[in-house]
């Protein structure tokens, strides 16, 4: 059974750093894709982050390209979200989702993390 589980989740202020982790069970990330989602209060999910089957490319949504890093360590079958300088309108659930495949729909989700940042 394919388990995704996110943490590092809290409240931060402005400015701030915190680093997501989702630690997979029942697969291996490294033959799987991988992306971060996030749904902010009254907003549509929306693509944050992605590192392909190979972890030899990542992609990322424009506004946070040099705020957030996305990478994996496939000794800890994990996949990491590192994000910096977090602004309010960052406050949303994080989620990870695994793919065989970057393009088309992913395969398997995790149930969130939330992430609070204050003024």
């Amino acid at each position: 059974q394919v388990q995704l589980v996110e943490s590092g989740g809290g409240l931060v202020q402005a400015g701030g750093s915190l680093r997501l982790s989702c630690a997979a069970s029942g697969l291996t990330i490294s033959n799987y894709a991988w992306k971060w989602f996030r749904r902010a209060p009254g907003k549509e999910r929306e693509f944050v982050a992605g590192i392909s089957r190979n972890g030899a490319n990542t992609f990322y949504e424009d506004s946070v390209k040099g705020q957030f890093t996305i990478s994996r360590d496939n000794a800890k079958n994990t996949v990491y979200l590192q994000m910096n300088s977090l602004k309010p309108e960052d406050t949303a659930v994080y989620y990870c989702a695994a793919g065989r495949y970057y393009t088309g729909g992913m395969d398997y989700w995790g149930k969130g993390t939330l992430v609070t940042v204050s003024i």
